[in-house]
């Protein structure tokens, strides 16, 4: 049976875009359907909320591009710095040939310093991007006019549901990536069950890289989620045009608000859309219709923060083991068996952002 068969019969449609391009997606009516499921699903109560995943179609992964070259927002400069000093210390473990396989692909910025170091060790490389965002198209074909050695299989879907198909695929070592900070979105539980998934489908091969953001100064972090040109406004407000566009709705974006805030106790940015009136809204497409009082909050994003005891905790209880690796700095990266992990310390080690 071809790749294209086995991956047909898990649900998914390939498209070939050029001899060394090709991505896989759902229907477009499965996409559609479980889209507007979900947005009936976390609409219809008292605490009304949307998930930050549906933050990224075309537009809002155009957003979150510019948010990442605001001033005021560390992750992705820092965890650029970090990329870049990684090479010496990643590159014993890729002796074999490995894929690249990243989770929240996006515009794949960072994904070309992963690609150089890894076309040093080996002569050929074939990169599955990861992404709920159509723009994994553009992106890539990018990266193949740059890349001649790259072949790119891109996966339009869930991190979940991707990975899966990452399993089904052949049996060469890949190294996993999951950068920019997202894990923080997840709650602690969720978390620790997609971490312990994908420690279960890696082969004792495989390698997974994750960044993970450090507690730090609240006025840093309330900056950071809160700039002044109102990129993130903008980027948190767009899941809301993205549900008119897709799914039929009403709301009015001017009657809504960005209201981002850093809860201490729970070590998080929490980040919310908030109704400026009364007003009601129908979804014709998820068959719901719900009113919002003045102030009501949607939530649309966690951000987890953490201490370095709580990585420690965090791994051990996800199945990953230590890898031993000589003079690595103290609160910066740690390098552990079947991950290698980037602990963005923005306080001590990047006191310009």
């Amino acid at each position: 049976m071809t790749t294209e068969s086995k991956q047909e019969l898990l649900g998914y449609q390939s498209y070939s875009i050029q001899k060394n391009l090709k991505y896989f997606k759902p229907t477009k009516t499965t996409t559609t359907a479980t889209f507007a499921e979900e947005i009936r699903n976390t609409l219809q109560f008292a605490k009304k909320s949307i998930s930050p995943k549906f933050f990224y179609d075309e537009s809002g992964s155009k957003l979150f591009d510019e948010i990442c070259l605001l001033p005021e927002y560390y992750p992705y400069n820092a965890e650029t710095e970090i990329l870049q000093k990684i090479e010496k210390k990643l590159l014993p473990y890729l002796s074999e040939e490995f894929h690249l396989v990243e989770l929240g692909s996006g515009s794949s910025v960072k994904t070309r310093i992963l690609i150089d170091v890894l076309l040093k060790s080996q002569k050929h490389l074939q990169y599955f991007p990861i992404d709920i965002s159509e723009i994994l198209d553009q992106s890539a074909k990018n990266l193949c006019n740059d890349y001649p050695n790259l072949t790119v299989t891109g996966v339009v879907d869930t991190f979940e549901n991707g990975l899966d198909f990452i399993e089904n695929y052949d049996d060469k070592p890949n190294l996993i990536t999951f950068l920019g900070s997202s894990f923080g979105n997840f709650e602690k539980s969720a978390g620790i069950t997609f971490l312990k998934k994908i420690s279960s489908l890696m082969k004792s091969s495989d390698l997974f890289l994750i960044g993970l953001d450090l507690k730090k100064d609240q006025k840093i972090l309330h900056n950071a989620y809160n700039d002044t040109q109102n990129t993130t406004a903008k980027f948190n407000l767009n899941v809301l045009k993205r549900i008119n566009k897709e799914l039929g709705a009403d709301f009015d974006l001017e009657n809504f608000e960005h209201h981002a805030v850093y809860d201490e106790q729970k070590g998080r940015i929490e980040m919310y859309l908030r109704s400026l009136s009364e007003q009601s809204v129908t979804i014709p497409k998820s068959d719901l219709s719900i009113t919002f009082s003045k102030d009501e909050l949607i939530h649309t994003e966690n951000s987890h923060k953490f201490s370095t005891l709580e990585i420690e905790s965090l791994l051990k209880e996800s199945n990953f083991e230590k890898l031993e690796i000589s003079k690595l700095p103290e609160l910066e990266q740690y390098m552990l068996h079947k991950l290698y992990c980037l602990n963005e310390n923005f306080n001590k080690n990047y006191k310009k952002y």
